[in-house]
This record gives structure tokens, sequence and C-alpha cells, in this order.
């Protein structure tokens, strides 16, 4: 049922690593490009699934390291750095203003780069 006090603390270290990532990340993008259009949760998400891509096949297929690292890097790092729920109220946002093609912008670049992201950590940790 519960986990050990171990794995709890490993998920409780890398969220804050992550969730502080997150806010700096997010902050410096506003502030150099403009708080137009969430260009943080973007590249948030974008880095975030090529991390958990790569991740996952490098650490299971390549060196198989222990499993305590998945709940460091996937389950703390990336659960807390990556931003899906803000990218969903981001665009419903849009939606309710009736900004459609910034909406339509956000929900398929943040879905299809993503997707790619992921893809291509996956690739470049098969390849190393």
């Amino acid at each position: 049922m519960f986990e050990s006090i171990k794995d709890i603390l490993v998920i409780s270290l890398g969220a804050i690593f992550g969730a502080n990532a997150r806010w700096v990340i997010s902050r410096y993008l506003a502030k150099v490009i403009g708080p137009v259009f969430p260009y943080g949760t973007l590249v948030i998400n974008v880095a975030g699934s090529f991390i958990v891509g790569f991740f996952m096949i490098w650490a299971s297929e390549r060196v198989l390291l222990d499993p305590r690292w998945r709940l460091l890097i996937v389950v703390g790092f990336c659960g807390a750095f990556t931003t899906f729920s803000s990218f969903a109220f981001e665009t419903m946002a849009y939606f309710q203003q009736g900004q459609w093609a910034l909406m339509m912008t956000n929900f398929v670049s943040n879905n299809l780069l993503c997707l790619i992201a992921a893809l291509g950590g996956m690739a470049l940790a098969r390849a190393m």
C-alpha cells in the first residue's frame, strides 16, 4: 500500500528541483519573450517530454539503473517540472476569451512538439 520512505524522499527531492526549474524557466521566458503566449509552458512541456523519453529508454535499455532513478527523474523531477495542468488552463482561457488562433496554436504546438520531443529522446537514448 505505502511505498518505502526512501522512495517518497527520492520523489520529493526530484519534485523540489523540478518545480523550481519550472518556475525559473517560466518567469525567465515571460520576461524575455513576453507574456502574450505561454512560451514557458510550451518549452517546459517539450523539454520534459524529451527528458522522459530519453531517460526511460536510456535507464531501462542502456544502463539498467536502479528503479529509484526513475522515481527521482521521471516521477519527481518531470512530474513537478512539466505543466500539463497549466497547459490545459491556458488553452481553455484562450477558448473562453474567443482567441481561437492562440488556443489552437497552444493546443497543437504543445501536443505535437511534446510527442516529437519524446520520440527524439527515445531515439537518442537508443542511438547511444
